[in-house]
């Protein structure tokens, strides 16, 4: 009597149908005489809540949404087959045709085809020939910076410092040709505010002070515009090592500081990119200084370590959209993902270098004598740093094996499950 008053119960509680079959189920239940219909076993399962709120209108409208994946749409319309149910939009195979020979061409490109129908460039196709080009740059620079060395500014080699002032404007080419013509060569000749005081660099000279202050103020007084001599001083070979020593723990400093900071900021494996990218830039910088024999002095340092923060922040960049690349799309394979991440911040890529290389290069041409190696030593680091970033600081995490799983948060259970086990034997009894 329990039993059938639960099934009279459930038999209430069912949904009523208002189609015509309605009053052939009302004939089945009298005949039946546990006064159940044959289908109250399905009605009871969909009494039952839906898991995530999935029902069959979802799966319809998902049909709608992804009607340009013809494997999946296939896959959901058999499903609502066998569940008796009909999609509500009839889906047309030879729309995909087109999708198909977008595929085809893409990847014919060598280009992969990704959300959003955009075109993905493939950088990383032509990774290894990169590589040994980087290889061959980063090696002919070591043997260019053994064989040749730097050509040491004063700033490193030390030499005689002097402040001159003029009665009226002046040009820097005037008095480095008087000093030359007067036994002082090899003279570096820098403004200081305006264009009648300047400082005066000479490579080493006498150690008598008063001797040297009298034949330079000789052969700086030009014809109508007599030099005032302030103050010289003598920068000893000691203090020039000095220098040197401290521009080489600077460089080694910036570079674990940046491992330090990307290692923290991201991932390990992007980190030791970055660094050996930041390297490769720097010594390619150095060597071509080294094997074209270009003065190397403070200026230059100053503009190696300036290069050395451009090109991060153009790696933070491509690094960035890397990581949000790989917690955000699925589906594609990690060298896909870097090529995505490359594509999408190319435009900014190209808008950065182009603006920084207008300042260079008016610097280059229009900046004098102080800034001219300065220029040089920007100029030849951007391009250096736009390739680095782009391949060696993309192409060595993967190389390590860098995946999604380096992203992504790993949530730990907060409870296990223990078994316990009684050994209690009077609890059989």
């Amino acid at each position: 009597m329990a039993i059938e008053q639960n099934n009279r119960n459930n038999k209430d509680n069912l949904p009523t149908s208002n189609s015509s079959g309605g009053n052939s189920g009302n004939d089945d239940s009298n005949n039946n005489p546990s006064g159940n219909s044959p289908n109250d076993t399905n009605r009871r399962r969909r009494n039952k809540p839906r898991r995530d709120g999935k029902g069959s209108n979802t799966k319809t409208n998902s049909l709608t949404k992804n009607s340009k994946n013809s494997k999946r749409g296939t896959r959901d319309t058999k499903a609502l087959a066998t569940q008796g149910l009909e999609p509500t939009n009839t889906i047309d195979p030879n729309q995909f045709e087109g999708d198909a020979a977008d595929d085809a061409a893409a990847a014919a490109e060598g280009g992969i085809k990704a959300i959003g129908d955009q075109r993905i460039i493939p950088f990383m196709k032509i990774e290894k020939p990169m590589a040994i080009l980087s290889i061959i740059l980063v090696i002919g620079s070591i043997i260019a910076i053994a064989v040749n060395g730097l050509n040491f500014g004063l700033d490193f080699t030390g030499g005689v410092s002097t402040d001159v002032s003029y009665e009226q404007s002046v040009e820097q080419v005037a008095v480095v040709q008087a000093l030359a013509d007067n036994g002082f060569d090899d003279a570096v000749v820098q403004y200081l505010g305006t264009n009648k005081e300047l400082l005066v660099r000479l490579p080493p000279q006498s150690d008598n002070i008063d001797g040297l202050n009298t034949s330079l103020n000789a052969a700086l007084d030009l014809p109508n515009n007599p030099a005032t001599i302030s103050n010289v001083n003598i920068i000893g070979s000691q203090v020039g090592n000095e220098v040197y020593l401290n521009s080489v723990m600077a460089l080694a400093l910036a570079l674990v500081s940046m491992l330090g900071y990307v290692a923290l900021r991201f991932q390990f494996k992007l980190a030791l990119g970055a660094v050996l990218s930041l390297f490769h830039d720097a010594i390619v910088t150095i060597g071509v200084f080294a094997l074209f024999g270009f003065p190397f002095d403070l200026t230059v340092l100053a503009a190696v370590l300036a290069l050395i923060g451009y090109s991060l922040n153009d790696t933070i960049v491509v690094y960035d959209r890397i990581r949000e690349n790989f917690r955000r799309v699925r589906g594609i394979t990690p060298r896909q993902t870097i090529d995505l991440s490359l594509t999408e911040t190319l435009r900014r890529t190209i808008m950065t270098i182009s603006t920084v290389l207008l300042v260079v290069l008016a610097m280059l041409f229009l900046g004098g004598d102080g800034l001219y190696w300065f220029s040089v030593a920007l100029f030849i680091g951007l391009l250096a740093g736009t390739y680095s970033s782009t391949y060696i600081a993309s192409s060595i995490p993967l190389a390590m094996g860098l995946s999604r799983d380096d992203f992504v948060v790993k949530v730990k259970p907060e409870f296990e499950e223990e078994i316990v086990t009684f050994n209690d034997p009077k609890m059989f009894e």
